[in-house]
């Protein structure tokens, strides 16, 4: 089967409705997980070597850069990469005007905070995000919420919308005191790489597991190459 041919692959959040499950698929394959996290990885480097700011932030924003020209050289569809390059461009931009390192990550510690009142908040009105996510991407309608046949699938789509609170709780409950810690940018920067798309992977896979079909499966790996081995 050429590229062309393989049907579209689930990135990110759609990856929960996918009918096999795939973590790498769901952190964007080694394309997206490169985009993702070596920004930060440099940033974290470029400052524990020199200390400064400004070569910092210059050298996440160069990465960034790089990713789109290669994305337009190869004629990649640039979309999934600019919510990451824009999100990077703030927050170069924060530490920059701040002359504080660790602004370089406080749009991120924004993100997670809005992200945790707005599922809350989904909960708190019966609403619960990640279901009616879930319902939207399938095509389906939101019957579930009041249907008495789907009090189970009301009940999953509840636990699920939770481990999303709960990812995003850790997340600020980690990064902020290390946020606010005076010369603790290199360990916000580890705690910013190491809760970014590899706890994402895992609540994503246990968001799959509470929502998926009795028939789909877990696929660690290239979900194309799986198939052809089984």
């Amino acid at each position: 089967m050429s590229e062309n041919d393989r049907p579209a692959e689930k990135k990110g959040l759609a990856a929960v409705v996918a009918d096999d499950f795939s973590v790498w698929q769901a952190v964007g394959g080694l394309r997206g997980l490169t985009e993702t996290v070596l920004p930060s990885i440099l940033f974290v480097i470029v400052f524990t070597v020199t200390g400064e700011t400004v070569p910092s932030v210059a050298t996440a924003v160069v990465v960034v850069a790089a990713c789109l020209i290669v994305r337009v050289i190869q004629r990649i569809d640039l979309t999934p990469a600019l919510g990451g390059a824009m999100g990077v461009a703030i927050s170069a931009l924060w530490a920059w005007r701040s002359g504080e390192a660790s602004n370089y990550f406080a749009i991120g510690l924004w993100t997670n905070g809005a992200y945790l009142a707005v599922l809350l908040l989904s909960i708190i009105v019966t609403w619960p995000l990640i279901g009616v996510g879930v319902a939207l991407l399938r095509g389906e309608d939101q019957s579930w919420r009041t249907d008495p046949l789907q009090v189970s699938r009301k009940r999953r789509y509840y636990a699920a919308t939770w481990l999303w609170v709960g990812l995003f709780a850790v997340r600020l409950a980690v990064q902020l005191p290390l946020y606010l810690a005076d010369d603790r940018v290199g360990a916000l920067g580890i705690a910013r790489i190491i809760m970014g798309p590899f706890l994402f992977g895992l609540v994503a896979w246990l968001t799959w597991m509470l929502c998926r079909e009795p028939a789909n499966r877990i696929v660690l790996g290239d979900a194309e190459n799986s198939k052809g081995r089984d």
